[in-house]
């Protein structure tokens, strides 16, 4: 048997739209081409499948055979990957990225997230996006290294040289422990106590961290480059540490961790730059990806307060 011959995207866009709109005419006026046209193109489209796809007889009205309603979908998937493509072309002509790499802060909310990444994903639906999350100073290094074009950095991208930065607001940072950990059982901690216990703390990698503490009380340290594995080894009692309040909020509530009154650690506030390399500007894509990290930080009222990771 002969194999079916391969139809042009002018013969499905015909045949998608005699579907819908329902008859050959209306395909005409949509597609501003005689009906003519329209009915010799459905004839070569079913010419080189071999196949019928409409009923020639019993309706006034195209009805689409049992070949046709099982080819729909498929001629559909094809128009809009060619759609598709012609926006991303346009795009790249227009100047827009074909793809966006970001790096964030681990200390970011999650919902802070989210909510730019899904409006970005309906505002720039041809581009591409690779998300990095890194603590610290690795943000920096991702942007300095040409590995992500902006970021959303703690508080240690400022004045690294040749990076530029916007204030993108700021998170609460609290100390907490398990309620069975010793300083997690008493009511008021005297000055001093979190020297005596195991501190979890926050590290990375990256050059711009290395040699240097932040707010680090205790001489007894377990280090983590994982924000989420400090968090898991927080609520075991392994030791206590700093996090940022939305990511331990159910806790506080369900009563998992519990905010420790530290009068010589109270806690503080975590702020963050958006960042790009100042020899490479963001494309229009990415710098509305930074504008929107920059407007909803604008929105954070938390009063100002210390570095405390």
């Amino acid at each position: 048997m002969a194999n079916p011959g391969t139809p042009s995207f002018e013969q499905l866009r015909i045949f998608l739209a005699v579907v819908d709109a329902g008859s050959f005419a209306g395909a005409g006026r949509r597609l501003n081409r005689a009906v003519s046209v329209i009915s010799y193109g459905i004839a070569n489209l079913e010419a080189q499948l071999g196949l019928s796809l409409f009923e020639r007889e019993g309706s006034r009205k195209p009805v689409l055979t049992t070949a046709g309603r099982a080819l729909l979908a498929e001629a559909r998937a094809i128009a809009q990957g060619i759609d598709g493509l012609r926006a991303k072309v346009k795009g790249l002509l227009d100047g827009l990225e074909a793809e966006v790499d970001l790096a964030v802060d681990v200390m970011l909310p999650a919902d802070r997230l989210g909510r730019v990444l899904r409006a970005f994903a309906q505002e720039y639906p041809t581009v591409s996006l690779r998300l990095h999350a890194e603590a610290l100073g690795a943000i920096t290094a991702l942007v300095l290294d040409g590995k992500a074009v902006v970021g959303v950095s703690g508080p240690l991208a400022a004045g690294v040289e040749g990076v530029e930065c916007v204030a993108a607001g700021s998170v609460p940072m609290v100390p907490v422990a398990a309620p069975d950990h010793p300083l997690g059982r008493l009511e008021r901690i005297p000055p001093g106590a979190g020297r005596d216990h195991v501190q979890l703390v926050l590290t990375d990698r990256s050059r711009f961290t290395e040699g240097q503490d932040f707010s680090v009380m205790s001489a007894r340290t377990w280090r983590l480059a994982d924000l989420g594995a400090k968090h898991a080894l927080l609520r075991e009692g392994i030791g206590w540490g700093n996090m940022p309040l939305p990511m331990i909020e159910p806790d506080l509530v369900a009563g998992t961790l519990v905010r420790l009154a530290m009068p010589d650690h109270p806690g503080g506030t975590y702020r963050f730059a958006g960042v790009w390399r100042r020899d490479t500007p963001p494309g229009p894509a990415a710098s509305w990806l930074l504008d929107q990290f920059v407007r909803l930080g604008a929105e954070d009222r938390e009063e100002a307060g210390f570095i405390d990771l």
